[in-house]
């Protein structure tokens, strides 16, 4: 009998491996190789809007690295900044509001921040979208204390607004 490797030996179990720096995920290994092969599935044929948007993340344009379909347990995140543990959602008309907040409840739960921007905001306006993320990057989320006329103590939502991206169907 020829001996396994500790990955295939992982897959024979029905009890979750550890993973996660120790963590344990609570997903089986099956499970977990099934999540690996439907991202990288879903890296191999993006939406357009996902196209887009990975144009203008990619090769750390923004000053940050993002990653396409990052694999979170048991969620696929459409990009991921892991040093800022920003989660960039792409929404389209599939999107469910209630499971969308559930979702990010739990992954905020595991300490990530999400922000949520439309195909429709993606296709027709990147520099808003764009601005939108940065500003999530940097931590802006509350307005500055001292507010400038350069608009620089607005909220989230003003932003949004001022950048003319669309708030709805936003669960963020």
């Amino acid at each position: 009998m020829a001996s396994l490797t500790p990955k295939d030996q992982a897959l024979r179990l029905s009890t979750p491996p550890l993973q996660g720096r120790g963590k344990g995920w609570g997903i089986s290994a099956v499970r977990l190789a099934e999540l690996h092969a439907r991202a990288r599935a879903m890296r191999n044929n993006p939406t357009e809007p996902e196209k887009r948007l990975w144009r203008s993340l990619s090769n750390g344009q923004l000053g940050f690295k993002f990653r396409r379909q990052a694999v979170i347990p048991p969620y696929i995140a459409d990009f991921l900044c892991p040093t800022s543990k920003l989660i960039v959602e792409v929404d389209g008309d599939t999107h469910d509001g209630p499971m969308d907040a559930h979702r990010n409840r739990y992954l905020e739960s595991l300490g990530y921040r999400v922000v949520r921007v439309t195909n429709a905001d993606v296709m027709t306006n990147m520099d808003g979208v764009v601005a939108f993320i940065l500003n999530a990057l940097r931590g802006n989320s509350r307005p500055h204390p001292h507010p400038s006329p350069e608009r620089e103590g607005l909220n989230a939502v003003e932003a949004q607004k001022l950048s003319g991206i669309s708030l709805e169907g936003s669960v963020a």
